[in-house]
């Protein structure tokens, strides 16, 4: 099994025409995307609340979590984002990919159109 990293833009939703590209570490395993905190504060992305996180390990943390929007191409989408602490790596969760109508195909390792459906 390889690592599938992206190159992806974030920005802050009252401010869409400042973004900042970078790449990311696709975890089809998480919910939220991680970003590093230096930067989701230079984009002026505040915490809204302040949530307890369970890593693979078992381990407990506390992360403050805020909003961001995410730019692949011509697809943008608005999601949750977690602010990252020194250290840990910049990860793109399944809720910010399917917010872009994108999956990843985990045995090609590559990404796929997702069906957008209002039902």
């Amino acid at each position: 099994m390889g690592l599938t990293f992206l190159e992806i833009e974030v920005g802050n939703p009252a401010d869409p025409t400042t973004m900042e590209r970078l790449d990311f570490l696709l975890d089809s395993g998480a919910i939220y995307s991680v970003v590093p905190t230096q930067v989701l504060d230079r984009l002026g992305i505040g915490a809204l609340s302040q949530e307890e996180f369970r890593l693979a390990n078992g381990e407990r943390i506390v992360r403050r979590k805020g909003v961001a929007i995410f730019r692949y191409g011509n697809r943008i989408g608005g999601s949750d984002v977690i602010f990252g602490e020194e250290g840990e790596a910049t990860l793109l969760g399944a809720h910010t990919l399917e917010s872009l109508g994108l999956a990843l195909d985990p045995l090609r390792r590559e990404l796929r159109p997702l069906p957008l459906i209002i039902a």
